[in-house]
């Protein structure tokens, strides 16, 4: 079948096959954005004059949530090569219930510290979000072959 693509069109894949998956994992920029954002949100907070607590809250539970979020990936890809889909999906859906609430809590808790900074931590968190959540969503639209469906 020469349609396999969600899109209509189907296209060869351009990894070597000498290379493991983790590779292309690794070197997929759309993966890491969010990161590139955070560091430039950096210098924006240094030349801005923003409060620099703000800035330290969210990139420290930013980078918390990120680490969770891959821990739990790597779980969950555990689960479905082991065929518990449901264990999987309940995995996914707790962590990030949780990572929301993890960091809706630090953002009112440094706003009632100090109310700027919390502000500043809150709109930078919303920042990241939105750009990680944009990215996952291409990086799964551009896939060579979308998770969970083979070639029938």
């Amino acid at each position: 079948m020469p349609f396999r693509r969600p899109f209509g069109y189907s296209r060869q894949s351009g990894r070597n096959p000498s290379l493991p998956d983790p590779f292309y994992d690794f070197m997929s920029p759309l993966k890491y954005l969010d990161l590139l954002v955070l560091a430039a949100a950096l210098a924006v907070f240094v030349v801005g004059g923003f409060p620099m607590l703000g800035f330290a809250v969210a990139a420290a539970v930013w980078l918390l949530q990120r680490g969770i979020q891959m821990i739990v990936a790597k779980r969950a890809k555990v689960e479905l090569s082991a065929g518990n889909r449901q264990k999987a999906m309940g995995l996914i859906a707790a962590t990030t219930l949780g990572r929301v609430w993890l960091m809706a809590t630090v953002v009112l808790l440094t706003g009632l510290a100090e109310r700027e900074a919390g502000l500043a931590a809150g709109v930078v968190l919303v920042v990241l979000f939105t750009i990680s959540f944009a990215a996952q969503g291409l990086q799964h639209l551009l896939a060579d072959e979308p998770e969970g469906q083979g070639a029938a």
